[in-house]
């Protein structure tokens, strides 16, 4: 891929393989579960709904049934989607969390 799509976290590098992409998941304020006081909105803690996140890095893609081309991933390092509740890995690197998961596990990219 021509844009570098690799994350460090304190010495550490992530780069997804496959169709898979690195997300690190929307803080409480960010998913407007807590105000910026601090204080949680009590509707959506009751609520199941979708994760979301922002992708930090993009695998390269799959390849296609014959094995000879790649399939390009649809979304992008920054873009901020919606993905599968239960459809990802949580690894924490430099600390941080992050969420690994399938480019088919993302319903949707949020604009």
């Amino acid at each position: 891929m021509s844009e570098d799509t690799t994350q460090k976290n304190g010495g550490s590098t992530i780069q997804p393989l496959g169709d898979r992409v690195v997300i690190r998941p929307l803080t409480d304020e960010e998913a407007g579960t807590t105000s910026a006081a601090g204080i949680i909105i009590p509707d959506t803690v009751s609520k199941e709904k979708s994760e979301q996140g922002v992708i930090i890095s993009v695998g390269p893609g799959k390849w296609n049934e014959d094995g000879d081309k790649r399939i390009v991933p649809e979304v992008k390092a920054g873009d901020r989607v919606m993905f599968s509740k239960y459809g990802y890995e949580e690894v924490k690197v430099g600390g941080n969390d992050y969420y690994v998961i399938s480019e088919s596990n993302i319903l949707a990219v949020i604009s």
